[in-house]
């Protein structure tokens, strides 16, 4: 016997989202952040310095390196595809905007993913709301689109989801792929080969972004699912054609591609606390809404003829939750769940009371206008010099930073402020009585204090996590001289005087022979043996350029000494 279904939805309750208001929600999401800013450390500028590296052929394809040193992830896809945009581009774009175009549209493809993804999962006979006696229920088209809007709506609210989607990165790249898997096991059951088709790219795009591991775990788990799953016609077939897939993808990528990277939790209370934290705000709206989801629906998963529309997300959020409490940093595989999590918080909403949702929609409220109001009071502190403490503070935190005015940017900023407060308005109208009603604001205050950040605080965010300030103060010391010899730092500052500057850069470590009259290093005030050292070798410190808001960022900048001339004895 098949479960009682816990939905109870009027025809009145799934109208649709407007195609424009969700065309807007992922444009003003998708856009801010992709264009007008620096590359930012450090996953962001070090993903370009290997793209950068293989259009300009400075290393194999099958090998990218850059400054003699080879990713941490083997994520041969993502450096293809922005190494391409750079060298087809060269000329017209600069690299770090080239290299983003490619990978904003892989963003777009994994947010059309989780829509659709909901969308099947929502027309499952299992996930269908109560019938009525006399009719009047919600019918299945316009029940499953209702879902999918607020499955998106949910996806785009999360916190988590705003930086790393925004950068060039194989983990952009590994959230779009898994997108792409959790929507091909959606999808299966109405259209089998569409399912397998994209079930074979998706792992094979995995493979190929730094995460074969994970590839096969999704296909040797995704068989066992099909297998079990009473609803399908024929799912043992269909489970060996997932697996059999999964294993193809698996014999065919490069051997050096496998490698765990994973580690053994570690025992201590910090540990699990730091995860636990990182976890709860970092899938914040949806996990709550997730949890109410099993919940309420237990009975379409904890039994034996269980239901696809829970099951299947919760095995992809099972499965990278856990691969997260064994990856460092946990972040990264986290990310991979955000589509899990935010499709259970859709299937939350046909079972919400009124009150519940009246209680997320004033937490909501309440939070996003207290971080749009300290935003725009920052910015106008930036400006104008009042309020005097926010303004002492972006003194005191960044040392040298000029504010600018930005006619656009404040533009852009004050249309979503009033649109923000429209929908404050909407929403506060009794006769709102849509299905999704309850995650717009989420949605759309995520949007605004992302958009607010991209725009009134661009400049500032770009001082503050751009190496570029670094680099015109070391240009500025090094100049008219063109070489610089680097010590002990990072792939992203490298990539950083590569991008911003005409100095050539060599690793000290990779040329003791070298003659340049220049060396950058971490700052040694705490290491004065170190400092004795280097002026042993010839080197007198000039500079230290200070990064108060990062004490650990101080860099030395050392002059090599001139050699001593003069007559020979008799």
């Amino acid at each position: 016997m098949n479960p009682s279904s816990p939905a109870i939805v009027t025809q009145e309750s799934v109208k649709p989202l407007p195609r424009l208001a969700v065309v807007l929600f992922c444009l003003a999401y998708v856009l801010p952040g992709f264009w007008f800013r620096e590359s930012w450390k450090s996953v962001d500028l070090t993903s370009l310095g290997f793209m950068m590296s293989l259009a300009h052929g400075g290393s194999d394809w099958w090998h990218p390196s850059f400054m003699g040193q080879s990713p941490e992830l083997n994520a041969l896809l993502p450096y293809w595809i922005g190494a391409t945009f750079i060298r087809a581009l060269s000329g017209l774009v600069d690299p770090a905007h080239a290299a983003r175009i490619p990978f904003l549209a892989l963003m777009v493809s994994a947010l059309c993913a989780q829509w659709y993804a909901s969308y099947y999962l929502a027309k499952g006979k299992r996930a269908q709301p109560v019938p009525f006696a006399f009719g009047g229920q919600a019918n299945e088209e316009d029940y499953a689109k209702a879902i999918a809007d607020a499955g998106l709506l949910a996806l785009l609210a999360t916190l988590g989801l705003a930086q790393p989607t925004h950068e060039a990165t194989p983990m952009l790249a590994q959230w779009c792929f898994v997108s792409w898997a959790f929507y091909s096991m959606s999808v299966h059951p109405f259209q089998p080969r569409l399912g397998l088709l994209c079930w074979g790219a998706s792992l094979l795009g995995l493979s190929f972004s730094g995460a074969p591991t994970l590839a096969l775990l999704l296909g040797m788990g995704a068989s066992t699912l099909l297998f079990m799953d009473t609803s399908l016609v024929s799912p043992k077939a269909d489970s060996l054609q997932f697996l059999a897939i999964a294993l193809l993808v698996a014999l065919f990528c490069p051997h050096d591609l496998w490698q765990w990277r994973l580690s053994l939790p570690n025992a201590q209370w910090a540990h699990w606390h730091g995860i636990l934290r990182l976890g709860l705000w970092f899938t914040w709206p949806a996990w709550p809404l997730a949890m109410w989801t099993l919940w309420r629906w237990r009975g379409h998963w904890w039994v034996r003829q269980w239901s696809r529309h829970v099951v299947i997300p919760l095995f992809f959020a099972s499965l990278f939750v856990l691969a997260a409490l064994t990856s460092i940093p946990p972040e990264r595989i986290l990310l991979l769940s955000l589509p899990a999590f935010a499709t259970l918080a859709a299937f939350a909403l046909p079972t919400l009371e009124r009150s519940v949702s009246a209680l997320i929609d004033w937490f909501t409220l309440i939070f996003f206008s207290g971080c749009a109001f300290i935003i725009w009071v920052v910015w106008l502190a930036m400006q104008t010099g009042w309020p005097a403490q926010p303004a002492a503070n972006v003194k005191r935190l960044l040392p040298g930073f000029e504010p600018s005015f930005g006619g656009a940017a404040f533009c852009f900023a004050l249309m979503a402020t009033l649109t923000w407060l429209a929908l404050v308005r909407w929403r506060a109208g009794k006769h709102r009585k849509a299905l999704w009603k309850s995650l717009v604001l989420p949605a759309s205050g995520a949007s605004l204090c992302w958009l607010l950040l991209m725009s009134l605080w661009l400049p500032l965010l770009d001082y503050a996590r751009s190496y570029k300030p670094l680099v015109y103060q070391v240009s500025q010391l090094v100049e008219p001289d063109r070489c610089l010899l680097v010590q002990g730092l990072s792939l992203a500052q490298m990539n950083a005087f590569k991008l911003h500057s005409a100095l050539d850069i060599e690793v000290a470590q990779s040329a003791p022979a070298s003659t340049c009259g220049w060396l950058l290093v971490e700052s040694l005030k705490n290491n004065s043996q170190a400092i004795e050292d280097h002026q042993k070798q010839g080197w007198v410190l000039v500079q230290t350029l200070h990064r108060s808001y990062l004490d650990n960022e101080d860099m030395d900048v050392f002059k090599r000494k001139p050699l001593k001339t003069g007559s020979l004895d008799e």
